[in-house]
């Protein structure tokens, strides 16, 4: 199975770290003494025993472990603004399954992310990715537990061998997961204008009316309503609460402007929030 429009960002752009009084050529405070420079420019100023840790060093070893665990995978890489990065990769073996319908398939995902401002923690951790959408599910809790080991000189990263840890998700979190996600396709939405206006006025992520004088659905809400409809008739099946949290998910991730673990928090309280309506 070849997975088609994924984002391939370059994550591997130039960086380095110089002293800060090297660049202005003034003292700096102590706690600032270095510049941390991405793709020609300062992206942020850290202690002089920060240890940066560079893309080349993270992702490439990240991928490195899905070869070693003999995995067949594909990735999608996201760049913002030569700051904050995020590897996604998306694992294509026998382990994928479809939520009652051959067409909505979702397989098993891992997200790193890494960051030279400081806006993301270099982490990792497990997740879902829904190949009708091109949409990452970030609802499961297994986070990919790893060791940063630095000095004044270096900086060594050690990531765990995953054979063990990706049976071990499959067994504890996957399936489980599966289940709400067959729970929620149960439940049709007999109202998507009034679904869509219950969940924005539990979470407040967007205003549902267009204004204080104008009652109609505003553009990031119609954009939920028509992503509902539009995979509705895409899958031949009545709008049900499944098709509407990920609709939710597609514009939480792809037009708001949250850094990638604020979109990842929203994402899991809003399958919380529509699960709980299956209930």
């Amino acid at each position: 199975m070849y997975l088609n429009q994924l984002q391939h960002d370059d994550l591997y752009v130039p960086t380095a770290v110089v002293p800060l009084k090297d660049l202005t050529q003034m003292p700096t405070r102590r706690g600032l003494e270095q510049a941390i420079i991405s793709n020609g420019r300062i992206v942020n100023v850290v202690s002089k025993s920060y240890g940066h840790i560079p893309n080349d060093l993270f992702f490439k070893q990240a991928e490195q472990l899905l070869h070693d665990a003999e995995l067949s995978f594909e990735t999608r890489s996201i760049n913002r603004e030569d700051r904050s990065f995020v590897m996604d990769i998306i694992i294509k073996d026998a382990n994928q399954f479809t939520v009652k319908h051959e067409a909505d398939a979702i397989l098993p995902m891992l997200r790193f992310k890494n960051s030279y401002d400081g806006s993301e923690r270099t982490s990792g951790h497990f997740g879902f990715y829904r190949k009708i959408c091109n949409n990452g599910l970030h609802v499961a809790q297994s986070e990919i537990d790893f060791a940063i080991k630095h000095n004044k000189n270096n900086t060594t990263l050690i990531l765990p061998k995953l054979n063990h840890l990706f049976q071990k998700f499959l067994d504890n979190e996957f399936y489980s997961i599966v289940d709400k996600f067959n729970r929620m396709k149960s439940v049709k939405i007999m109202d998507t204008e009034a679904f869509v206006k219950a969940v924005l006025e539990e979470h407040k992520l967007f205003r549902y009316e267009c204004s204080d004088t104008n009652d109609n659905p505003s553009k990031r809400s119609r954009m939920v309503i028509d992503i509902i409809d539009h995979e509705s008739l895409l899958l031949q099946e009545s709008p049900n609460l499944w098709l509407g949290y990920n609709a939710f998910n597609e514009v939480l991730h792809n037009t708001l402007k949250r850094s990638f673990s604020q979109q990842e928090r929203l994402d899991r309280r809003l399958f919380d929030t529509v699960l709980n309506m299956a209930t």
